[in-house]
């Protein structure tokens, strides 16, 4: 298995004519159940909150600032079956361009051998996706009355719409293989937006692109409390391509039966675009996880190398589940 980790390393990494989008999350593997609807209940626990929030661009222009909100669980009636929710929500630009999405997760998963050494997930997503854009934080060249630029003018632009709302839908699949707590990898595929929705503001129909993600990841011990984490992710969306590849290391401080520390270090690389260095910490059922961005794109006079600042911050609930204790009754006679 781990021959199959590395051939996708590499495989994956010489990919070329790759293209950052604005739109992308530095820690993605804090965010599952936007990489994959079928990481829905694929966690240790019964449930589970994600928050995510991102910020760049600050030096360049008017900041975008992503955020998504997450939670999902598992059906304890029904073995395998897991389902999810999440929130995103977006603002781009001058125009203050919003998106806001709503999704829904449902995810199954299918034990390939008896141990369950070997797990595949199938998962669906059905969504709300709402866009608006603020056309008055715009200017135009109708403004410039001959001498000097003056905002009150009208800008004589004629739009149809500010806003749109439309239904989206995706699938994904994910193989785990899992020899223990500290040994595992995992391959994902996710579609989105498979039905092609309209996206235009004119009366012209304009379809928004399929999002593709694969991913692989894995974890691997390195020593009694050192671990290693290595990921890559590479995802399309029309013309915009995008390779995010890096690990992080972990070292677990303290691990007994009611006291948990860990911390992370990670060293990411967006390709052609930013390297990315990353830091979290396991406090109990708590992770916190902070990342920053180096700009070294072409956008670099305008950016100064400052890309964006992200945390992401996952907490999981375990319920007590006491055991069941049979009792026998004994006939009067003993």
């Amino acid at each position: 298995m781990s021959r199959i980790f590395v051939l996708f390393l590499l495989s994956t990494v010489s990919l070329v004519s790759t293209f950052g989008q604005d739109i992308h999350w530095s820690q993605f593997n804090d965010n599952p159940l936007f990489q994959n609807p079928a990481s829905a209940g694929q966690f240790n626990g019964d449930q589970r909150f994600i928050a995510n929030y991102r910020d760049q661009w600050r030096s360049v222009t008017v900041p975008f600032s992503s955020l998504s909100l997450s939670t999902d669980t598992r059906f304890e009636k029904i073995p395998g079956l897991g389902i999810g929710l999440l929130l995103f929500h977006d603002v781009a630009g001058d125009g203050q361009f919003r998106t806001i999405e709503i999704q829904g997760n449902l995810a199954y998963g299918l034990k390939l051998t008896q141990d369950s050494t070997h797990l595949l997930r199938f998962g669906v997503n059905v969504g709300m996706n709402h866009r608006q854009v603020n056309w008055d934080k715009f200017y135009f060249d109708n403004q410039y009355n001959g001498i000097v630029f003056d905002p009150n003018l009208p800008t004589n632009e004629l739009y149809q719409h500010d806003r749109k709302t439309n239904a989206s839908v995706g699938g994904g699949v994910v193989y785990e293989w899992h020899k223990n707590e500290r040994k595992y990898m995992r391959v994902g595929y996710g579609a989105y937006n498979l039905n092609r929705p309209n996206q235009g503001f004119y009366n012209q129909e304009i379809q928004r692109d399929i999002r593709h993600c694969a991913f692989v990841r894995g974890m691997y011990p390195i020593g009694f409390d050192w671990d290693i984490l290595p990921a890559v992710q590479f995802s399309s969306q029309g013309p915009h391509r995008e390779l995010i590849a890096g690990a992080s290391l972990k070292y677990t401080l303290v691990k007994r039966a009611a006291t948990y520390r860990a911390l992370y270090a990670g060293l990411w690389y967006r390709n052609l675009d930013a390297a990315c260095f990353s830091a979290g910490l396991d406090y109990q059922d708590l992770f916190v996880g902070l990342s920053y961005d180096i700009n070294f794109s072409t956008l670099v006079p305008a950016s100064r190398m400052r890309g964006g600042f992200e945390i992401a911050l996952r907490y999981i609930i375990h319920h007590f589940k006491p055991a069941k204790v049979i009792h026998r009754v004994c006939p009067d006679f003993i």
